[in-house]
């Protein structure tokens, strides 16, 4: 299992126990992109171009509802469906 699956599976385990940094690190290692940061938002992209803001929770965490929707969306596109969030 390589650390791309490793990471996938412990957020879907368990969304609300991923870090922040371990979140941005799934997205990237998934194929997003980071575009943009204004303040604590963050927005990323996804390979077409679906926008994602995240935030970091103020327990260094990433929010959960955050996780399950980037799970929902990767879920949907590497089954080859529509995987609108």
């Amino acid at each position: 299992m390589t650390k791309h699956q490793k990471l996938l599976a412990r957020a879907k385990d368990n969304p609300k126990g991923l870090s922040f940094n371990e979140f941005q690190t799934l997205l990237r290692q998934s194929g997003w992109t980071f575009d943009h940061q204004k303040g604590s938002h963050q927005i990323w992209y996804s390979p077409d171009r679906r926008r994602l803001p995240i935030q970091e929770a103020k327990d260094g965490k990433a929010k959960g509802y955050q996780v399950e929707q980037f799970l929902m969306y990767y879920e949907g596109y590497n089954d080859g469906k529509d995987g609108s969030i």
